[in-house]
């Protein structure tokens, strides 16, 4: 598999496996809420499994390879902007925050769907016979898809009551080589707008802007990546609210191998990239609403 050094199985000691009918709901998401109408949404972060898919996963899907790792960590800097944040505990392998409830395919050609059943790498995810029931998969839609949209809308609806509108950042990142979902090389920064549906054209081009500046990095804007489900539902600018995805490439910040290291002297560049790219939405927002 892509990312990994060596033959041996590599399971993830940070995983935490949990019973959801013993476990609260409060546990399926950790989420802090700021002083700006800016809400930073980080719906592929968690590393929790539960018992059914643990047991189900290939060798290949013991590390989580397909996590968008750290990026709480590389975003910590959202408290010091008075941004909300908002991070799921779960694994997607368990369920997929970014797609639709009724799992309607979202882009062309090879994909993952709400209840994964294949890696990035195209392996299957399951061992044969072991894929979660109908009876588990509505358990995981009810108990930690349904909060972490629950609490998405309602702190939308919360900024846009307050400040007259609202601003939604959802942040990804993936490795920057998977020809099973992509040609080539990811840019280093890839921002979706859902091509131009999901937020003011102007709020993008700004946006955009701040990346080109940073020489140092490649980007583009609506490329491989345009958005996914969150963006692409709660994005509504006609009742302001502006919603922007950024995938970032792991590469610019992390060990894209086992045991996907956190990688300081390459996050610190990018997080000076990533700050004023929010500073950059938070000022549009002041100055277009006031």
């Amino acid at each position: 598999m892509a990312g990994r050094r060596s033959g041996q199985t590599y399971r993830a000691p940070w995983r935490r496996i949990i019973d959801l009918k013993e476990s609260p709901v409060d546990n399926v998401l950790t989420f802090k809420r700021g002083r700006v109408p800016l809400l930073i949404s980080m719906p592929h972060a968690g590393l929790k499994l539960t018992p059914v898919v643990e047991a189900a996963l290939v060798d290949e899907a013991l590390s989580l390879p397909d996590t968008d790792w750290h990026i709480p960590r590389l975003y910590d800097f959202a408290a010091e902007l008075g941004a909300s944040t908002l991070a799921a505990e779960y694994s997607r392998f368990v369920i997929d925050l970014n797609r639709p409830s009724d799992d309607k395919p979202m882009y062309a050609g090879a994909t993952t769907g709400l209840f994964p059943s294949i890696l990035f790498d195209g392996v299957p995810l399951f061992k044969d016979g072991q894929t979660p029931s109908a009876e588990e998969r509505a358990l995981y839609l009810q108990q930690i898809w349904t909060p972490y949209h629950q609490t998405l809308e309602q702190e939308l609806q919360r900024m846009r009551d307050e400040f007259g509108y609202a601003l939604l950042f959802d942040a990804h990142s993936i490795r920057g080589h998977i020809p099973h979902l992509f040609d080539g090389r990811l840019p280093a920064f890839n921002l979706g707008t859902f091509n131009g549906a999901s937020c003011d054209p102007e709020l993008a081009s700004r946006m955009e802007q701040v990346c080109a500046a940073a020489k140092d990095y490649s980007h583009v804007l609506n490329g491989r990546f345009k958005g996914g489900h969150i963006t692409r539902h709660y994005g509504d600018p006609a009742n302001n609210i502006h919603a922007v995805q950024l995938e970032l490439a792991q590469s610019t910040y992390m060990e894209e191998f086992v045991p996907f290291h956190y990688r300081p002297d390459l996050a610190e560049p990018t997080r000076a990239v990533l700050k004023p790219l929010l500073e950059t939405f938070i000022a549009w927002g002041q100055e277009r609403f006031g």
